[in-house]
């Protein structure tokens, strides 16, 4: 591990996020101008193990700063789970005389990286692209901004037809196991109610609470709910209050892959590019197994195993201020 990296891959792996294509950009250029040569990786790690690996210049990342998705693909590996797959994996590297990995991607993909470098003398650094931000040791992940800002625009629209004709909408935002994207959106709309995949949902509260408000004539509501929300989502939260309230005018919106799409935000684009920079500075100063984050606006370097483990903590201040403001 001690060795001196001369060649880095770099790879973008689990589900997409707008900002990654940034991260690319800084990782190459970056490596470029330290001497390295830098080496794209197709696929994720399921490229590694195909051999889907090219050579990148500038020009590879020219114009793509601006883009969602990611230009160099991704994909989740069931191969690179087994020892054969993560050794073809390495011969692979071995191959390009690739010395240095960048990986961008989520919890899974970090596990990926260290049980690889853990295996191989293959320095990884890791770089948290997930909207669902989700991961230790940073603030913010690449992409959790946008999506957010996705749903906040698609939630203010959803109101205004819900202001017109006296409804309650549910909305479903993406969020299998962690509630940030719900928790932000739900604050910055105004919803009444947010429900989480970290705490349970108290179905008899919401019925009260929107009785108590239909008294009032206050009949326009919103309730933002996380897809790993421990009902099952939107459909079945509606199906449940439409049974319990059959006199309220109910509808369910889900707002899918479009939170993953479109051009990344400002703090997005300048996140990525400067944790795709500390990203090469990490792998020349001999730092492996770690992920880069950022907290109190300044970079954090984080073990890739605690990263994984140790999660975001869940505000329950948050909680009580959307509570507090929806009355």
């Amino acid at each position: 591990m001690s060795k001196q990296v001369t060649k880095i891959g770099v790879l973008t792996s689990g589900g997409d996020a707008p900002g990654m294509n940034a991260a690319i950009r800084a990782v190459v250029r970056t490596g470029i101008y330290y001497g390295l040569e830098v080496y794209g990786i197709v696929r994720g790690y399921q490229g590694m193990i195909e051999d889907n690996i090219f050579h990148m210049d500038s020009k590879s990342v020219a114009n793509i700063i601006q883009k969602g998705g990611t230009i160099l693909k991704t994909a989740r590996s069931k191969e690179f789970f087994t020892p054969e797959g993560r050794q073809k994996a390495y011969e692979n590297l071995q191959k390009h005389g690739i010395n240095g990995l960048v990986v961008i991607g989520g919890d899974g993909s970090f596990r990926g990286a260290q049980k690889f470098s853990n295996e191989f003398d293959i320095p990884c650094i890791g770089l948290p692209g997930t909207i669902d931000k989700d991961i230790a040791g940073t603030d913010f992940t690449i992409g959790f901004d946008t999506a957010v800002n996705t749903a906040v625009e698609a939630i203010d629209k959803i109101r205004d037809t819900a202001d017109a004709h006296d409804r309650l909408f549910i909305v479903e935002v993406m969020g299998r196991d962690a509630g940030y994207i719900a928790m932000h959106s739900g604050l910055a709309t105004g919803a009444e109610n947010v429900l989480i995949p970290e705490q349970k949902t108290n179905i008899d509260e919401i019925v009260m609470t929107l009785t108590e408000k239909e008294k009032r004539k206050k009949l326009v509501n919103l309730i933002v709910v996380a897809e790993g929300d421990e009902y099952g989502g939107a459909t079945e939260i509606g199906k449940i209050l439409k049974d319990r309230m059959p006199n309220a005018d109910i509808r369910v919106c889900i707002l899918g892959h479009i939170q993953r799409g479109g051009a990344p935000s400002c703090i997005d684009r300048n996140l990525a590019s400067q944790m795709g920079y500390y990203a090469v500075e990490s792998l020349l100063q001999g730092r492996n197994n770690v992920m880069v984050g950022i907290v109190n606006n300044e970079m954090n370097y984080i073990k890739l195993d605690d990263a994984v483990k140790q999660k975001q903590t869940v505000s329950d201040e948050m909680l009580k201020i959307i509570k507090i403001l929806a009355s």
